[in-house]
């Protein structure tokens, strides 16, 4: 999951948002602005409900 990008679920507004795994800076939710991503110095802190991994297109 680390160098991945993941669909992540809001827990508060139910919105769907794709984040990088390795988030290097905090990532909002784009509909309500709750804290969907933490950088760590790695892998992203990602608290909410991740939904899938997206593969590359």
């Amino acid at each position: 999951m680390a160098g991945d990008f993941i669909r992540v679920r809001c827990n508060d507004c139910e919105n769907e948002q794709i984040v990088f795994g390795n988030a290097s800076t905090t990532v909002n939710c784009a509909v309500c602005g709750t804290t969907l991503a933490t950088p760590t110095g790695g892998k992203a802190e990602i608290p909410h409900e991740v939904v899938e991994t997206v593969d590359a297109r």
